[in-house]
């Protein structure tokens, strides 16, 4: 099923303050931190913005593609399928002739705020940042607003362009785990 994300991210946050303004806001915890791990592809053939993603977020492994068609808060469609398991599902691509480009792991946890999904990410190298992901875009800036966060501190960019802003290039690296 391919459907629209509908997301904004907020960077450089305090994983301690989010939580407590979501928590104050009427939200709950859905899921403690954990750490996901996922290999990423590129598509045959390359498509820009395009990638396949198999990730295992500890609850669930699921094979998806990936398209970014621009920066905007609906700019995103995701086609994702749950797969029973990580390592078979990464070994079935290789038969495919499909190679990670790389490996990655990054720390979340997880709330809702009534329908919307917020996510406390912790990447390796960078600082945290949250995610705000809805069923439509003003869902979004409903919860955003309902955290205290003005629109200018919201960014649609991808997880690749984030790293960008802190100087690493993402797709360079091939193994990315916490130390």
């Amino acid at each position: 099923m391919t459907d629209i994300e509908y997301e904004v991210k907020v960077l450089g946050i305090d994983p301690a303050d989010i939580a407590r303004r979501i928590l104050a806001a009427g939200g709950v915890e859905a899921a403690p931190a954990r750490v996901m791990r996922r290999y990423v592809y590129d598509t045959v053939p390359p498509v820009p913005g395009r990638w396949v993603r198999l990730r295992d977020t500890g609850d669930a492994v699921t094979l998806c593609v990936k398209e970014i068609s621009t920066d905007a808060v609906d700019g995103t469609r995701e086609t994702e399928v749950t797969v029973d398991d990580f390592t078979e599902a990464a070994a079935l691509l290789r038969l495919t002739g499909l190679t990670p480009r790389g490996y990655q792991e990054n720390r979340r946890t997880s709330y809702t705020l009534g329908a919307v999904r917020l996510e406390v990410d912790e990447w390796p190298r960078i600082p945290p940042y949250l995610e705000i992901e809805a069923d439509d875009e003003a869902q979004v800036w409903e919860t955003a607003a309902a955290l205290g966060l003005a629109r200018d501190e919201l960014t649609s960019i991808n997880t690749t362009k984030v790293y960008g802003l802190y100087g690493i290039d993402l797709e360079s690296i091939a193994d990315l785990r916490f130390e």
